[in-house]
């Protein structure tokens, strides 16, 4: 990469189109406003790892201003420094996250866009990235990001392979990606390591609520995330999950992190959908009365507003608190 490329990136900084609008970069209206910035690292080149959802992959022909299904127009770092400032100082902005894409240079990129920030703003900060050395999170640790994110997104090691390993030639490998877990464990600590699953790719429902046990006991908080076809992706045909069977893990998932439940209690079918959350139907009831497990899951203060949905629906992750119409639709949601 030549000395202007490498300029022109670390001057500037993507960010995501609900965040833009809320730090006035862009005139946008949301429904749901974000509680959490989301940045995303600057390249004008692909990143070089090859998931097959991702419309930044190194063979995916989608929009480089798309991570998901979000647009993420790119502003001077400066100039979204300050506007983060301001907004945290009014109360409207709790935590800022950033995305840090795979390329040559991009752990140097991550470290000194969270630095830039903190020596202007008291906020936590959460980094979401692929795999780094154990002396690279060290530095991050230092420099004062506050928890840390390394996406598993397949279920299984299988699923893993099949959308980000060999299979599509991509850089990453199962078991690297738990030893930077447990790496990150060591620096940052329990809870304060987090992953992603990306559900809707072939897993089945016990698949899910088995990794998200050895996830929660090893201390890693897991994130569910619903499955987004993208044109220009190597999945761009592939269908989006069922309704229900994302309910079902959402709870299966909550069951879990709270200690309520676990997979042993759990029953499923021989196709690994499950049939009993091992609690009686009055706590299903409840929480689903209270509608905490459909909200979106993730760092403090993160709401992530439609970013694996359309807001005209089907909500996956709930940006908001339920209303009885919202509880009384994923009662039967649940059932499908």
């Amino acid at each position: 990469m030549s000395a202007e490329e490498d300029s022109q990136r670390v001057e500037r900084i993507r960010v995501s189109l609900g965040t833009a609008g809320l730090l006035g970069l862009l005139r946008l209206h949301s429904d749901a406003e974000p509680t959490t910035a989301y940045l995303m690292t600057y390249t004008p080149k692909s990143c070089s790892a090859n998931c097959a959802f991702c419309p930044q992959a190194r063979e995916s022909s989608s929009s480089k201003e798309l991570l998901s299904r979000v647009i993420w127009p790119d502003f001077p770092l400066n100039v979204v420094v300050e506007r983060l400032r301001s907004k945290v100082e009014e109360g409207r902005l709790r935590r800022i996250c950033i995305q840090a894409l795979n390329y040559s240079g991009f752990t140097k990129d991550a470290s000194m866009i969270a630095s830039t920030i903190l020596s202007k703003v008291i906020v936590p900060i959460s980094m979401s990235c692929p795999p780094m050395t154990r002396r690279e999170m060290e530095h991050l640790k230092r420099i004062g990001v506050e928890r840390i994110g390394l996406p598993l997104d397949g279920a299984t090691a299988e699923v893993f392979d099949r959308i980000k390993g060999s299979a599509v030639k991509g850089p990453y490998r199962w078991e690297s990606h738990f030893k930077a877990l447990k790496d990150a464990l060591d620096l940052f600590g329990a809870k304060r390591v987090s992953t992603h699953i990306i559900i809707g790719l072939g897993e089945t429902e016990r698949d899910v609520a088995e990794i998200i046990q050895e996830l929660h006991g090893m201390g890693v908080n897991p994130s569910l995330f619903a499955f987004t076809p993208i044109r220009g992706t190597r999945l761009e045909n592939s269908r989006r999950p069922g309704i229900g069977h994302y309910r079902r893990v959402q709870l299966a998932r909550h069951l879990i992190m709270q200690g309520v439940s676990s997979i042993n209690s759990m029953k499923f079918t021989r196709e690994g959908r499950i049939i009993d959350f091992g609690v009686g139907s009055n706590i299903v009831d409840h929480l689903i009365s209270l509608g905490d497990p459909f909200v979106t899951g993730g760092c403090p203060d993160c709401n992530r507003p439609f970013y694996t949905e359309n807001p005209r629906g089907p909500i996956y992750n709930y940006p908001r608190p339920l209303t009885d119409d919202d509880k009384r639709k994923v009662a039967d949601e649940l059932q499908g």
